[in-house]
């Protein structure tokens, strides 16, 4: 189970040293939504490859597309969202305090969702603990944005 945080921090890592990759791209290209193209081809390649080398790539079937709830199919959407964000953002306000956001921001949206356990979430009530946390990672954010 310790393996899955490990991965989970590398990915922190990778978040954040994307963030400056694509906005060199965004920056070196005539048109910046021309490197959101050349960041989606190579997610895609990427999820390619893995799933293909660990034959757990299939296209769902009529079914499970139907079954799945409309929300579901929007993630794609979001990360698009994000990816414009490390074009238009990242470069100006800094690697910090633009990481420092997104994961805050990430973290207190976490809170809420679990609390009421939507978009597929389990529930787990938002205690005093977990807000005091969402709280403290604001706080930290703000002095990593001020300073």
């Amino acid at each position: 189970m310790w393996y899955l945080y490990g991965f989970v921090l590398l990915a922190g890592v990778a978040n954040a040293v994307q963030s400056g990759q694509n906005g060199a791209l965004s920056k070196g290209l005539d048109e910046s939504l021309t490197a959101g193209l050349v960041v989606v081809a190579g997610t895609a390649s990427c999820i390619l490859v893995v799933g293909l080398l660990s034959g757990k790539l299939a296209w769902p079937t009529a079914a499970q597309a139907l079954a799945m709830p409309w929300w579901a199919w929007l993630g794609g959407i979001l990360g698009g969202c994000i990816i414009l964000a490390q074009f238009f953002v990242a470069r100006q306000i800094g690697a910090a305090p633009f990481l420092g956001l997104l994961v805050t921001a990430g973290v207190v949206t976490s809170i809420v969702l679990d609390n009421f356990g939507w978009v597929g979430f389990e529930r787990h009530p938002a205690s005093v603990w977990r807000i005091l946390g969402g709280l403290l990672m604001v706080g930290g954010v703000a002095l990593v944005a001020l300073f």
